[in-house]
C-alpha cells in the first residue's frame, strides 16, 4: 500500500486502474459471447476476448510502470516489452479456450495458464525496464504475486457463466492489479551517481495518456464488435420471429400468429365488453384455377387476394392465412351494422375479377362467421363454429356468406356420424349395386351396356343418395376401398350374365391418382373372370387436369388391358378439346345439363351438334345421358347421336328391374 501510496502518481495510476476495469469488462463480455458460439465463430471471439485481455493487462502493467517513481534514469527495451505484449496474448488464447470447457477441472486449468501468464508478461517488461541503478528483488512479494495472481484468474474463470459479470470482472481485475503492485513492491532501486538528469514526469504522462488510448483503442475495436454481432443477432431474431409467424407466400400472418391474435382480441373484447367477429374464408374455385392454369398463376391469386384482405382492414381488424385457400379475420364491432356493412365490401372483394396474366379469374369465396360471445368464449370453439357456417356457405347455392347458427352442430354431427358409419357399410353389406341401361339411338332398346351406380341402404336412414355419401367418401379417403369394392363386385355380377353385357363403372379422381390402379384392375378381372372388352371405365376431365401427367399414364396402362375408357360429363370442363387430344377416348358422354336445355336453349342444341360432329371425325361415340322425355329423344334422332340412357329408356335398380324396366319402355 506504501508502495501504491509513495512510489506512484497518483493520477497515472488511476488512469492505469481505468484500463484494467474497461478491459476486463469487454474482455468479459467478449468471453461470454464465445460460449454462446460453436466452431469457428466461438474461436474468433475467443481470440478477440484474448486480444483485448492481454492488450488492457499489458497497457495497464505499461501505464503503472510510467506512474512509478523511479529515483533513476529509464529507458524501454522495445523487443522485451513487444515480447511481453505478445507473451500475455497468447496465455489469454491459451486459458480462454481452456475455460470455455464444460469440465470445471479445465476451466481451473484456464485460470492457471491465465495466472501465470500474467506474471510472465509483467516479469518480462520488468527485464526490459532499463534503470540507471542497482535493482533488487524482493522473492517472498515476487511468490506473493504469482500466488495472488494464480488464485484470482482461477476465480475469475470458474465465476465466468456460473455468477454475474461483475464478479468475474472483479476477481481479473484484482488478479491484474495485485500482481503488479505487488510486484513492483518487490523491486528496489539503487541509483548509481552517474550525474544523469532525471525523465521529465510531463513526458512520462503523455507517454501513460498514449498508452491508455491505445488500449482503449483495442477495447473499443472489441466492443464495437460486440455491439455488431449484437445488432446483427437481434435484427435475426426480428427476422426468424417474422418467418414463423408470417406466411411466406402472401405475407399475412399465418395460423400461428392467428391463435395468438384471436386470444388477446377475445380478452379485449370481453374487458370492453362489445362483440367479436370471427371469419372464415374458403377460395371456391382456387383448385379449379391452379388445375387449369398452373401453380404459378396459382400463387398469383392467393398473393392478390391476400393483398385486398390486408387492405379492408382498419387498426383493429386482423387477417391471416391459415393455409392452402383459407383465410382467416377477426373484427371488433359495436353495432351489427357496422359488421354487415364490413362482410358486405369482403364479399365484394373476393368476388371481384382478377386480372393476370392476360387472364380474367373469379375465385370467389364461401364465408363463414361466427360471433363472441354470442356463439362460444373458447377460441377452438369460435373457429370450428366459423368453419360450419363457412362450409354452410359453400354449399347453398345462394348465399356465400352464412352466419353460424346453433342447428349447424347438428348437421355437423350428423355427417360425423355418417362418414363413421360409411367406414362399416361393406363389411354390414349396405352397399349395393345398380345399373342404368344404355342403348342405341338408332336401333331404340338395343342395349350397349349398363352404367353401374352405387347405393346405401342405411339401416337407420333408408336409401342414402349418392350425392350425399360419394363427396364424404372422398373427402374421408374411403372412396379408394368403395370403388375397389363396386369394380370387384360389378366384375363378378357381369361375368355372371348370360348377354354378354357392357358395364361401365365411374372412377373417382382419387383412384385414378393410384400408380397401381391398373394392376388392381387386372386383379379384379382375373378374380372375377370378366373380360377386359366388357368393361369400360369412366372419368370426368376434371380427374385428368389435376395431374395430366400421370393420369394420362395410367389410362394407356389400362387401356392396354383391353378395357376401354369413357370421359364423363363432356362439356362441363376447362379444356375439353385438349383433354380429347391428349388421349383416344373410346366414348364420350355428353353431360345431362345440356338435355334438360335442349327443348328451350338453341345454344344446348347447338353445342349438342358439334360434339356429335366432332364424336364422327374422332370415330369415337357419343352417348347422351339424361333422356326423359321422347320429344329430347327425337332431338337425337335427328341429330345423329349414336347412344343414350335416361329415364325414358330405363330407370336405374337391381339387375332385374333394370331388364324389366327396359322391356317396358322398348
Amino acid at each position: 500500500m506504501s508502495c501504491i501510496a509513495y512510489a506512484h502518481d497518483p493520477m497515472i495510476v488511476l488512469l492505469a486502474a481505468f484500463v484494467c476495469v474497461a478491459g476486463g469488462f469487454v474482455t468479459i463480455e467478449l468471453l461470454r459471447r464465445a460460449r454462446s458460439r460453436r466452431g469457428a465463430q466461438q474461436a474468433g471471439w475467443t481470440f478477440l476476448a484474448a486480444v483485448a485481455a492481454g492488450s488492457a493487462v499489458w497497457c495497464t502493467h505499461f501505464i503503472a510502470i510510467l506512474a512509478y517513481d523511479s529515483p533513476a534514469p529509464v529507458v524501454f527495451d522495445p523487443i522485451l516489452t513487444f515480447l511481453s505484449l505478445v507473451i500475455v496474448i497468447v496465455g489469454a488464447a491459451l486459458a480462454f479456450t481452456l475455460a470455455l470447457a464444460r469440465h470445471l477441472l479445465v476451466v481451473g486449468l484456464g485460470g492457471v495458464v491465465l495466472g501465470l501468464a500474467i506474471p510472465a508478461m509483467h516479469y518480462t517488461g520488468m527485464l526490459a525496464y532499463r534503470v540507471d541503478g542497482l535493482v533488487t528483488w524482493d522473492m517472498n512479494y515476487v511468490a506473493a504475486s504469482l500466488v495472488l495472481c494464480v488464485v484470482l484468474a482461477i476465480a475469475a474463470l470458474v465465476s465466468l457463466g456460473r455468477a454475474h459479470s461483475l464478479v468475474s470482472l472483479a476477481f481479473l481485475a484484482l488478479a491484474t492489479v495485485s500482481l503488479h503492485f505487488t510486484g513492483m513492491t518487490a523491486v528496489s532501486i539503487t541509483p548509481f551517481v552517474t550525474g544523469a538528469t532525471l525523465a521529465d514526469p510531463s513526458v512520462g504522462t503523455a507517454m501513460a495518456v498514449a498508452v491508455a488510448g491505445v488500449a482503449l483503442l483495442i477495447v473499443g475495436t472489441g466492443v464495437t464488435s460486440f455491439l455488431i454481432d449484437s445488432s446483427v443477432s437481434q435484427a435475426h431474431v426480428v427476422r426468424l420471429r417474422h418467418m414463423a409467424l408470417s406466411d411466406t407466400l402472401t405475407g399475412l400472418p399465418n395460423r400461428a400468429s392467428f391463435s395468438d391474435r384471436i386470444l388477446r382480441d377475445i380478452e379485449h373484447a370481453r374487458l370492453a365488453r362489445r362483440p367479436l367477429a370471427i371469419i372464415g374464408i374458403d377460395l371456391d374455385k382456387f383448385k379449379e384455377i391452379n388445375d387449369a392454369r398452373g401453380h404459378e398463376v396459382g400463387d398469383a391469386v392467393l398473393r392478390q387476394i391476400g393483398r385486398t384482405l390486408a387492405g379492408l382492414m382498419d387498426e383493429d381488424g386482423f387477417v391471416a392465412r391459415i393455409g392452402g385457400d383459407e383465410f382467416a379475420a377477426l373484427k371488433p364491432f359495436a353495432e351489427r351494422r357496422e359488421l354487415e356493412e364490413f362482410v358486405s365490401r369482403l364479399e365484394a372483394a373476393l368476388f371481384a375479377p382478377v386480372e393476370l396474366d392476360g387472364y380474367t379469374l373469379a375465385p370467389g369465396a364461401s364465408i363463414g362467421i361466427s360471433i363472441y360471445p354470442d356463439d362460444g368464449t373458447n377460441p377452438d370453439r369460435l373457429v370450428g363454429n366459423a368453419d360450419l357456417a363457412m362450409y354452410r356457405a359453400k354449399t347453398d347455392p345462394v348465399r356465400a356468406v352464412c352466419y353460424f347458427e346453433a342447428g349447424m352442430d347438428e348437421v355437423a354431427r350428423r355427417r360425423r356420424d355418417l362418414a363413421a358409419d360409411l367406414r362399416l357399410a361393406i363389411p354390414r353389406g349396405e352397399l349395393l349395386l345398380h345399373y342404368q341401361v344404355q342403348t342405341s339411338v338408332a336401333v331404340r332398346g338395343a342395349v350397349v351396356g349398363y352404367e353401374v351406380l352405387l347405393r346405401w341402404r342405411h339401416p337407420r336412414f333408408g336409401l342414402i343418395p349418392p350425392a350425399d355419401f360419394i363427396p364424404l367418401a372422398e373427402e374421408t379417403g374411403q372412396i379408394v376401398e368403395i370403388g375397389e369394392w363396386v369394380l370387384r363386385e360389378a366384375s363378378r355380377e357381369a361375368a355372371s350374365w348370360a348377354g354378354g353385357e357392357k358395364i361401365a363403372v365411374n372412377l373417382s379422381a382419387v383412384q385414378l391418382a393410384d400408380r397401381d390402379l391398373p394392376n388392381k384392375v387386372h386383379a379384379i378381372l382375373i378374380e372375377s373372370g370378366l373380360s377386359p372388352a366388357r368393361l369400360e371405365l369412366e372419368i370426368t376431365e376434371s380427374s385428368i387436369i389435376r395431374d395430366e401427367m400421370r393420369a394420362i399414364d395410367i389410362l394407356r396402362r389400362l387401356r392396354s388391358l383391353g378395357i376401354t375408357i369413357a370421359i364423363d360429363d363432356f362439356g362441363t370442363g376447362y379444356s375439353s378439346l385438349a383433354t380429347l387430344r391428349s388421349f383416344p377416348f373410346d366414348r364420350i358422354k355428353l353431360d345431362r345439363s345440356f338435355m334438360g336445355e335442349i327443348g328451350e336453349c338453341g345454344e344446348a342444341r347447338a353445342i349438342i351438334r358439334a360434339v356429335l360432329a366432332l364424336g364422327k371425325s374422332l370415330k369415337t361415340p357419343v352417348l347422351a345421358e339424361g333422356v326423359e322425355t321422347e320429344e329430347q329423344f327425337a332431338i337425337l334422332v335427328a341429330e345423329g347421336c349414336d347412344e343414350a340412357q335416361g329415364y325414358l329408356l330405363g330407370r336405374p335398380g337391381p339387375m332385374e328391374a333394370a331388364e324389366l324396366g327396359l322391356r317396358r319402355t322398348a
